[in-house]
């Protein structure tokens, strides 16, 4: 598998998006990445941190689109940015993915007038991931479509299926509805006809609906909800977990048993706070990959 990065984009770029792809090609040694951006700062770090350049490619772009460009202007008029040529190379088949930490209007802009949609898929949909006690529960959409039909949320518990089952080993994941209530009847105009959808497809596990809290307690493998409602899930979800955690430390360190306690817990903490921050980028395998990509064309042709 190639995969191409932006590695102009996100914090710190291009220094953490190359020593990430380094670790990425040494870990997995089936794909391939190639970076795009400025290639006399990119080959700059490759060589002060290895001298394998096994899985390693570069393409060189001159231009770079910030978090403060307009998306769709941004786009349209930087044709020689890292994010546009990396995208490119996806369109004309010379790479099989894209990845990118930078603005998330443009990677959205650039999906849709760029890469292009599969067929029978009207919107793309920005994915979360809530822990729960069993692994991780798949939340869509969180932020890519503030304004949604109730066939863009079924499309997204398709999505969601697939990568549920492709990407994190899920077999015939359950699909929630995010609602204020689990009755057949709960919610607004969009969640009752969504549900509907949903119940009469046969393209997904339908659960039926779920509240905010079935989320960590892991009731069902995918939720879905339009990217509005989404967006505020999670940003409230990581205020209370931050605040959580900085009372637990305040705590903690109010006094010397307490201080002794945060030492003996120091390990697990640092075990849970990664998990709560999992961000997975090249952790899957070409034929999870290919598998997925094939059935979502074929659920899409349904």
């Amino acid at each position: 598998m190639r995969i191409a990065v932006d590695a102009m984009g996100g914090d710190n770029a291009p220094y953490e998006i190359v020593v990430g792809a380094l670790d990425a090609v040494k870990s997995n040694p089936d794909i391939t990445v190639v970076l795009v951006g400025k290639e006399d700062e990119i080959n700059k770090i490759i060589d002060e941190k290895t001298k394998d350049r096994s899985g390693i490619e570069v393409v060189n772009a001159t231009e770079v689109i910030e978090f403060d460009d307009v998306p769709t202007k941004a786009v349209r008029s930087k044709k020689d940015s890292s994010l546009v040529v990396a995208m490119k190379l996806v369109k004309d088949k010379q790479a099989d993915a894209f990845l990118s930490a930078g603005s998330t209007g443009a990677i959205l802009v650039g999906g849709l007038f760029i890469v292009g949609r599969i067929k029978g898929i009207d919107r793309p949909a920005l994915t979360g991931f809530f822990p729960n006690p069993k692994g991780y529960t798949v939340l869509l959409d969180i932020g890519a479509n503030a304004d949604c039909k109730a066939r863009n949320i079924l499309e997204f518990g398709v999505m969601g299926s697939l990568y549920a089952e492709k990407v994190l080993g899920i077999k015939n994941p359950s699909v929630g509805l995010l609602n204020n209530g689990t009755e057949e009847g709960k919610g607004n105009d969009l969640t009752k006809e969504a549900f509907a959808l949903m119940k009469g497809s046969d393209q997904i596990n339908f659960y039926g609906n779920i509240e905010g809290r079935d989320m960590p307690a892991g009731t069902v493998d995918v939720a879905v909800t339009d990217g509005f409602t989404g967006n505020v899930v999670l940003k409230t979800t990581e205020g209370v977990a931050s605040t959580i955690m900085k009372m637990m430390k305040d705590a903690l360190m109010s006094s010397t048993k307490g201080k002794i306690a945060g030492a003996m817990i120091k390990s697990p903490q640092g075990r849970l706070q990664r998990r709560c921050h999992r961000r997975s980028a090249f952790s899957w395998s070409r034929r999870r990959s290919a598998q997925g990509t094939r059935k979502l064309k074929s659920h899409s042709d349904h």
